[in-house]
Formats: C-alpha cells, sequence, structure tokens
C-alpha cells in the first residue's frame, strides 16, 4: 500500500498545503486542530510544532504532543495527533488522540491504518493504556475506534455535547 506514517518535520511540505488547502476549502472544523496552519507558514509551522512537544505548552494550557501525518508517496492523506499525556479537559473529552482524514480520502479504511500505526509507535514507547474520544454523532470515528480494539467506557456530556469514550488497552 506504501503508507507511512510520519512525523510533522518528515512531512512533504507540498503534500501539507495540499492537504491544508482541503481541509481549508471544505469549511468543516481542521480534525486534529494541531494540523491546521493558522496563517503561518510551513517553517512556522514546524517551529510550533516542534515546541508542543516541549514542556512550554503548559504555559498555555495544554500538554505535550506530537503531530504526525500519513502520507502516500508525497500525497498527505491525514493527520493524528497524539498528546503525552492527559489533563483533566482531555480526560473528559479528547483523549490522548485525535486524528482526521482529507475528506477526497475517506472512507479507504485509512483512519483505521494510521490509527494502528500510531497506537503501535506509543506501544513502543512504552505506554500501556490510551483513552480516545469521539463525538456521539460520529459514527464513522467510533468504528475506527472499535476496529483499533478500542473498549467502550462511557459517555461525557459537556455543555450538550456527549462525548464517547474508549480505553484501548496497549498490553496485549
Amino acid at each position: 500500500m506504501g503508507l507511512k506514517l510520519v512525523k510533522y518535520d518528515k512531512a512533504p511540505e507540498s503534500g501539507y498545503l495540499e492537504y491544508i488547502n482541503e481541509w481549508e476549502v471544505s469549511g468543516e472544523v481542521i480534525v486534529p486542530m494541531a494540523s491546521s496552519r493558522k496563517d503561518a507558514n510551513f517553517q512556522e509551522l514546524l517551529t510550533r510544532w516542534a515546541t508542543d512537544e516541549t514542556n512550554e505548552v503548559y504555559k498555555k494550557g495544554f500538554v505535550p504532543s506530537t503531530l504526525y501525518f500519513l502520507v502516500h508517496k508525497k500525497k498527505v492523506l491525514g493527520a493524528i495527533h497524539f498528546r503525552h499525556e492527559l489533563n483533566d479537559d482531555l480526560l473528559c473529552r479528547g483523549g490522548h488522540i485525535g486524528y482526521g482524514i482529507r475528506s477526497s480520502e475517506r472512507g479507504n479504511g485509512y483512519a483505521t491504518k494510521m490509527l494502528t500505526m500510531l497506537l503501535d509507535l506509543v506501544r513502543e514507547k512504552g505506554y500501556k493504556k490510551i483513552l480516545i474520544t469521539c463525538d456521539e454523532r460520529n459514527i464513522a470515528s467510533a468504528k475506527t475506534i472499535e476496529n483499533a480494539s478500542g473498549i467502550f467506557c462511557d459517555k461525557t456530556e459537556i455543555e450538550g455535547e456527549i462525548t464517547l469514550r474508549y480505553w484501548i488497552n496497549l498490553d496485549s
């Protein structure tokens, strides 16, 4: 299949720009939000994403995280954001992982493949248990999580939004 999960600093700039342009033109909320460009050029994004991996982000109320892209040849198909730890907000909604596939590539199993690849990577880093969540209405995401051995835990409701919470055990 030729799919690779690459850390942000190995993503092809042209592939990223094509990917993010598709998201922006669609008008959809960019998922994961960490992959959005927010009027920054690619070099500025690389710097921001590198900072996101450090303790500097605690000052903004975030946790250290790493952004990865699913790439085929030089085309960026999707992005997945791994949060190294959970704070109170991420424990209720957000979890360790947020991911999204560009609209033109959905329905091809890429989300499941990308999530599985990331879980293999974080298992190698010593993580034993990962929390992953999705909006109650996002049936495709719930199926992706379940396909990756996610075990439904419960639902949380914050400001009328219902979030499904799943745990994935990485010990097995």
